[in-house]
């Protein structure tokens, strides 16, 4: 099985990465991610929001929502601002952002935490395009080159793992 999230749902999916690892349960294949949220807080969000606002999805706006969800929680606790350990034992990680948008931050400090634990992760940032560009097929001439590509993920990390399950019973 390999798991994708497009921004609160990719921060979720490395949530679930983490929680497993800290359960020793089994992890998907691979996981691919769109504009994904890191920091719930919105420090690296904001950040970037100040250097070039996403008119699609500014930072203000994307805080209060997600400020709806953590509602109650403390603003340092872990599961708000997630940390791949070193040595963690993930699947391939395969990640696509505008360059530009908010959350680029975010998908950079996940790139090199992950490639920084021994994770394997493909970090794209598509120039010029907004939020979760890869949701509008038919409006960002984009959109359907980022989603074959992150189809060509999908297909390589199930035949990855595969792969280590044949050779596993062999």
């Amino acid at each position: 099985m390999v798991i994708g999230g497009d921004s609160a749902g990719g921060h979720l999916a490395l949530d679930l990465l983490l929680e497993n690892l800290r359960a020793a349960t089994p992890q998907p294949a691979g996981v691919f991610m769109f504009s994904p949220l890191l920091d719930a807080t919105f420090t690296l969000a904001q950040r970037q929001d100040r250097l070039r606002p996403d008119p699609m999805a500014p930072a203000w706006v994307g805080r209060r929502l997600v400020e709806l969800y953590t509602q109650g929680q403390q603003e340092d606790s872990p599961r708000l601002r997630l940390i791949i350990p070193p040595g963690a034992v993930l699947p391939p990680l395969f990640v696509q952002a505008s360059a530009e948008e908010m959350l680029s931050g975010d998908a950079r400090q996940l790139r090199d935490m992950a490639v920084a634990a021994g994770v394997r992760c493909e970090l794209e940032l598509w120039p010029g395009r907004i939020h979760v560009f890869q949701a509008l097929p038919l409006l960002v001439p984009e959109a359907g080159p980022a989603l074959r590509r992150a189809a060509d993920f999908v297909v390589s990390a199930l035949a990855e793992a595969n792969g280590s399950v044949r050779e596993r019973v062999s």
